[in-house]
């Protein structure tokens, strides 16, 4: 019966320090060009659904209207751009040096118009932990957070002043 549950204790610890030595070693790799491990993305993918799920169909207390739009547009070139993407622009390096790659939002790319508001708002909110998305609750305000959702969910479909208010943005940063 002794060497029963010693057995069961054994096949217990022995996955954990396994691990914890495998971590200690080196075989975990933390470089950013460094591949994903097999489970990674999906473990990743259903936690942030777990977390933002509850509250992605909250509608914005805003209008997607023309001056909210503009004021995403500056806060979204002010804070996101760098990482994120300017209009019709190639990838920023420093985008390219992060890992996972950060979405480019603008167009030509797709972006996040297919999401809903709310769970752009609750990104754009809280981050998104271990990917270098920080959360703006404490440097943005409720409405400049919506504004900047509004932006993105309209992305594919802006009017012209927005698009030229992007791209200014643009043409100042060359």
């Amino acid at each position: 019966m002794k060497k029963f549950f010693l057995g069961i204790l054994l096949g217990i610890c022995l996955p954990f320090v396994t691990g914890y030595l495998f971590v200690v070693s080196g075989g975990m790799s933390v470089a950013t060009k460094g591949k994903p491990f097999p489970m990674e993305r999906f473990l990743a993918r259903k936690a942030q659904h777990a977390a933002y799920d509850p509250e992605a169909g909250k509608p914005s207390p805003l209008l997607a209207d023309e001056p909210n739009l503009l004021a995403g547009a500056r806060i979204y070139r002010g804070q996101c751009a760098v990482c994120h993407g300017e209009l019709s622009q190639p990838v920023s390096a420093i985008a390219k040096g992060m890992f996972p790659k950060p979405p480019q939002l603008l167009p030509p790319k797709k972006g996040v118009t297919d999401d809903l508001v709310g769970e752009t708002y609750w990104k754009v909110k809280n981050g998104i932990r271990l990917t270098g998305m920080p959360g703006f609750s404490d440097s943005l305000s409720d409405s400049e957070m919506w504004q900047v959702s509004l932006l993105l969910l309209d992305a594919d479909k802006l009017p012209p002043s927005v698009l030229q208010a992007l791209r200014a943005g643009t043409a100042s940063m060359k």
